[in-house]
């Protein structure tokens, strides 16, 4: 099941709630869209795992996540109305995480959200029981799947990759999926790590 934004007012969790919110990070190029698709595909039909539909700020068409697609002026309005329990802004574009989460989480049910390394102490605030999955990948095979984008020089691409950590810092209930080799090891790996947290 996807959740989808509403306009519910967010809604603040107690420390007792049941379900776990499963925030999925990692840097350009590490595979997190694609593995989080993979995961999505492995538990399709179960009540009890639901993957967040984000509210962007870009065309619906863009990228590798099915996300909805909002105007600057709609996300803003939405934000005001306390539509996400968690909203963040990163390389030019407003992301957020609808309020309707809170629902499922406190059904006991895993919730996984695609997320930022940047925001996480806004997802640690908003989530008693949060757990951050970080994919990386090492820097020489980043370095290639960017490049191989057409987005960057190679120039910024070295440069960005120099200047980018593949680690999470903070005080966080961290797993690293190493997503450098066999695209099926790390799809095991996430699958393993989710179903771990089910009923937790």
């Amino acid at each position: 099941m996807t959740l989808d934004a509403n306009i519910e007012p967010a809604k603040n969790l107690a420390a007792d709630t049941a379900g776990t919110l499963a925030v999925v990070v990692g840097p350009s190029g590490a595979g997190k869209d694609t593995l989080m698709n993979l995961a999505a595909r492995h538990f399709a039909g179960r009540p009890d795992v639901h993957f967040v539909r984000r509210i962007i700020t870009r065309e619906g068409d863009a990228g590798n996540e099915d996300h909805k697609a909002v105007s600057n002026a709609d996300f803003d309005a939405m934000e005001q109305a306390g539509a996400f329990a968690v909203s963040w802004e990163a390389h030019g574009l407003k992301y957020g995480i609808p309020a309707e989460v809170a629902g499922e989480l406190k059904r006991g049910n895993l919730v996984i959200a695609n997320g930022s390394r940047s925001a996480l102490h806004h997802f640690q605030t908003a989530f008693p029981r949060l757990k951050v999955i970080n994919i990386t990948a090492r820097r020489e095979v980043l370095a290639e799947r960017l490049m191989a984008r057409g987005r960057e020089s190679r120039e910024d691409v070295l440069k960005r990759l120099e200047r980018s950590s593949l680690t999470v810092n903070g005080s966080y209930d961290v797993v690293n999926i190493d997503n450098s080799g066999m695209l099926g090891d790390a799809e095991r790996a996430i699958i393993s790590v989710l179903e771990a947290l089910i009923g937790k």
